[in-house]
């Protein structure tokens, strides 16, 4: 009922409740782990490089679909429960309209994807969603997108590695060189790593080339086939043979070819090491990985056993030939997979300030040299 200054306790009484069940959502977060935040609209429309607008008119527009706001995305959790920065008195006034003949006036949301995005109306959407509604009427503005997002790709970052896979293919154009190909990653921030891998093998490709004093050199779309060719699809093969994929059993293949590339130059690093074949790569990372929790606790003894023992001057899945060769090649220049990367960036840098000093007016054959220094 309604109090002295137009306050309905019954109104502000739900809102305590609402905000104490945020409490709770926000505490089970903290221990698990997950995020009951709502999405920034910001953040999403400048990773799918968002231009274009096209304003759809008045619809009704489920609730269970807004899962992010333009600028209060931290006052309410993802189900749009209010958290305590959100003022009583304005929540309590929605509520206590929206159950009077006023009721209140449609939302202004943009749709992007299958999801929308609060502009205009969190506190509304907040109290239809209290009161058991399902929709709401909302003006639509949509934001069209090549990436089909829905609402299940905002549990557990999936839009954004839709967004990077997007950007991927469209850099590398794998899909039409490989068609076969079935990369996918189930962590964010992969896909740029991976491209990295492929600048540095047409790097070292047409070093090669340059040796064999080829005029030949690899083009973008050939590199990308090359590097799928004879780096991807032997660690793949690998790692099936390994049968390692069922130590794994939510990961990927191309999870496991960047773990294993990881784990291969890390060994490189210890024990002066040139790259590892894939066989020895993937048999080397077994032996100590797993997400399975009995496997990791065997691994986790049989590491320890083998360090007490005094059996670590090698790496574990690796022969005394195999470490003896690798050993002989790295004494040999061959590069790792790190030290070709920080090899290329050098040049990179230096053909930058080669650019740049061209730029400029050189007073002096000395002058044009200095940038070398």
């Amino acid at each position: 009922m309604p109090g002295a200054q137009g306050i309905n306790y019954d109104s502000l009484e739900k809102f305590r409740r609402n905000v104490g069940k945020a409490q709770v959502a926000d505490l089970m977060a903290k221990m698990t782990g997950g995020n009951v935040d709502l999405m920034s609209y910001d953040e999403v429309t400048k990773r799918i490089k968002a231009r274009q607008q096209i304003e759809m008119g008045t619809q009704m527009v489920p609730l269970n679909k807004i899962i992010g706001s333009v600028g209060r995305y931290r006052d309410f959790t993802r189900t749009f429960l209010p958290r305590s920065g959100v003022n009583p008195e304005r929540w309590a006034r929605i509520d206590a309209a929206m159950h009077s003949l006023e009721g209140f006036p449609p939302i202004e949301v943009y749709k992007i994807g299958d999801v929308y995005f609060v502009r205009d109306g969190n506190h509304r959407v907040s109290v239809a969603r209290a009161n058991g509604l399902t929709h709401i009427e909302a003006y639509v503005t949509e934001i069209p997108t090549d990436v089909p997002l829905h609402m299940e790709d905002f549990e557990r970052d999936q839009w954004l590695i839709k967004v990077e896979r997007t950007e991927f293919l469209k850099e590398t154009q794998l899909d039409a060189i490989r068609p076969e190909h079935s990369i996918e990653f189930t962590e964010p921030g992969r896909y740029q790593i991976l491209l990295r891998h492929i600048q540095v093998h047409q790097y070292l490709r047409n070093l090669d080339l340059e040796r064999e004093d080829s005029e030949q050199r690899l083009t973008w779309a050939e590199a990308v086939a090359s590097w799928y060719d004879n780096v991807y699809l032997p660690m793949v093969e690998a790692i099936h043979n390994h049968d390692l994929m069922s130590s794994f059993p939510q990961r990927t293949e191309a999870d496991l070819y960047l773990w294993i590339a990881f784990h291969r130059e890390q060994l490189a690093k210890c024990y002066d090491l040139a790259p590892l074949s894939p066989d020895e790569a993937v048999a080397t990372f077994a032996e100590v990985h797993s997400d399975r929790l009995l496997q990791q606790a065997v691994r986790t003894l049989k590491f320890e056993w083998h360090r007490a023992l005094g059996e670590l001057d090698k790496p574990l899945g690796m022969s005394e030939a195999e470490f003896i060769e690798s050993r002989a090649r790295h004494a040999a220049g061959e590069r790792t997979l790190a030290q070709a990367e920080a090899e290329s960036e050098e040049q990179e840098q230096f053909g930058l300030m080669i650019e740049e000093r061209e730029l400029a007016p050189v007073d002096s054959v000395t002058d044009l040299f200095s940038i070398a220094a």
